[in-house]
């Protein structure tokens, strides 16, 4: 306030300079009246006294915004000493409410050892299926995506003209069979009567050689008939094995030929489906220990978002090399899908189970902070104040870290609301997530 009254008295005596100053321009202009012809001093009054009230005018002007000016800054000065002294309060003196954080205890449990990778589900086979003979397609008997079974009847070439076939294998056989009867009668006659030297020896060569050919040609007649009933049999077109139809590619009433590669659905087997799926190589030591001990190792198929499980099955093989480009190594893994959950060509995240170590403190994932000193935790006393705590993981699974060493069970440690935390805060603990 002094500094505010001094200034006014300075601007009281500009003040008081400019009306000295006015006083003395009055003056000379009365000496030059007197000096000079009273016209031409007529003439040049106006002129000063206007340029003499516009100095004015602009001094005044001038000290009106240096007054203006210095008492804002004199405002800005006292904010700024004011939020320094605040500022080197504690949070306690500034009367800051609590942060509201969520917790969750540390606890002892079963920690899951497990090793993640990318797969996709493969098929045991995948059939495509084709007329094995030529004829006008009779039936269509299955629906697209049907589940089947093997030998399951998927359609029907007209059979008549195998059956023809068949018909006319069979008389060529019946007819050759009496032959080869009759052959063998003369036969045997002519053996008893080249006893009784009646017949010469060529006429007895002759008929052994002619029931030889009967022989010959009854098998021949025989392989003509077996021929005629499998194409018969080929006209009922069947399924290979278990597995799922795809889409139906030939209607009833076409044409289909042997020759052609002309499809009428295709097959894939879904029940059982593996997936194959790669992890970095130096996860592999632990594994083959295990798998190379007969031990049954788990898999979970889990979606894209790795957040629901598919299905879950076994490791069945481990491929023979990595893949120096990548430094990966290909799992193969078997499911028995019985709920049709894996699609043959389906990206999937799998997971495969090491083992499970017992007694492991065990810390919520979430509650795991990283900074330069390393991992670290905000735990929170009774009194609801958080401390800084450095802790040593041996591995995270999950929801789960393993902790080896910087936490004991049953002490609570924030898994939310991190962002305005300090050691030594006071943090408020909603009931919905009690310690």
């Amino acid at each position: 306030m002094s500094f505010l009254k001094n200034h006014r008295t300075r601007l009281r005596q500009r003040l008081n300079d400019l009306r000295q100053h006015a006083t003395l321009a009055q003056r000379r202009l009365i000496d030059q009246l007197k000096a000079t012809d009273w016209r031409q001093a007529a003439r040049n009054l106006p002129g000063q006294i206007r340029s003499g009230v516009t100095a004015f005018k602009a001094r005044q002007r001038h000290d009106q915004a240096r007054i203006v000016g210095i008492g804002i800054a004199i405002i800005l000065a006292i904010y700024g000493m004011l939020w320094l002294f605040d500022s080197d309060k504690s949070p306690l003196q500034k009367g800051r409410p609590p942060i509201p954080v969520a917790v969750m205890p540390v606890t002892e449990g079963v920690f899951p050892v497990v090793v993640d990778g990318l797969g996709t589900a493969i098929s045991r086979g995948t059939v495509t299926i084709r007329s094995s003979v030529d004829g006008r397609l009779e039936q269509v008997l299955f629906q697209e995506g049907q589940m089947v079974k093997k030998d399951d009847v998927l359609a029907i070439v007209d059979p008549r003209t195998y059956e023809a076939k068949v018909m006319e294998a069979q008389g060529k056989l019946e007819q050759d069979k009496a032959l080869l009867r009759d052959a063998r009668l003369i036969l045997k006659r002519y053996q008893q009567l080249f006893k009784q030297d009646s017949i010469a020896r060529q006429d007895l060569d002759t008929q052994a050689a002619k029931v030889t050919q009967y022989e010959g040609l009854l098998e021949a007649d025989q392989g003509l008939l077996d021929n005629a009933k499998v194409l018969l049999s080929f006209t009922k077109i069947v399924a290979p094995f278990d597995g799922r139809l795809g889409l139906r590619l030939v209607d009833a009433g076409n044409l289909v030929k042997a020759s052609e590669a002309t499809s009428i659905v295709t097959i894939t087997q879904i029940r059982p489906i593996d997936v194959l799926f790669t992890i970095p190589a130096d996860k592999l030591p632990p594994i083959l220990e295990r798998f190379n001990a007969g031990n049954e190792m788990s898999v979970k198929a889990f979606d894209r978002d790795f957040k629901t499980v598919l299905a879950t099955g076994v490791l069945k093989s481990i491929d023979n090399q990595i893949d120096a480009s990548t430094g990966m190594i290909k799992l193969k893994a078997e499911f028995a899908n019985d709920d049709n959950s894996l699609y043959p060509n389906q990206f999937v995240n799998a997971q495969l189970l090491i083992e499970n170590r017992e007694n492991s403190i065990l810390a919520p994932a979430n509650a795991i902070l990283r900074g330069a000193q390393g991992t670290y935790v905000y735990t929170v006393d009774d009194k609801s104040t958080v401390a800084a705590r450095p802790v040593k993981l041996r591995g995270i699974n999950g929801q789960w870290a393993e902790v080896v060493d910087g936490l004991t069970v049953g002490e609570s440690v924030v898994t939310d609301g991190f962002d305005k935390l300090r050691p030594g805060a006071k943090v408020l603990i909603p009931k919905a997530a009690g310690r």
